[in-house]
């Protein structure tokens, strides 16, 4: 009886280990639907509920204890950029760039060309 129970242990907890686990280094979220959604259903998918949407992402990363998704910050930006709310914008791309170094061309630019328009 003893031996059995051992044996049911061992494989539930094998079957356990096995069980599929979510070893992304960042939190995705929302954010491939709402760029999904931006470019195939434009009407659906309007600056401000883009910006509530990834604004929640970002909260959930934080609690899951994970890193923003590459390119969210800047498309808060650009979102933010969009709704007229250019400090935001700003501080949502310079954040993008803190995070990911390897994207301060495309910031920089960005920087510059919203800059332009004010």
């Amino acid at each position: 009886m003893y031996t059995r129970t051992l044996v049911v242990l061992a494989a539930a907890l094998l079957a356990a280990g096995c069980a599929p686990k979510n070893t992304s280094l960042y939190h995705w979220g929302n954010y491939e639907n709402v760029v999904h959604d931006m470019y195939l259903k434009p009407g659906e998918a309007p600056a401000q509920t883009q910006i509530d949407k990834i604004t929640q992402d970002i909260q959930e990363s934080q609690a899951q204890g994970k890193r923003v998704a590459p390119g969210l910050y800047a498309h808060l930006g650009m979102m933010y950029a969009a709704e007229g709310q250019a400090a935001q914008a700003q501080e949502a791309l310079l954040k993008e760039k803190q995070l990911y170094p390897e994207s301060t061309v495309l910031i920089d630019t960005l920087l510059k060309n919203q800059q332009g328009s004010q």
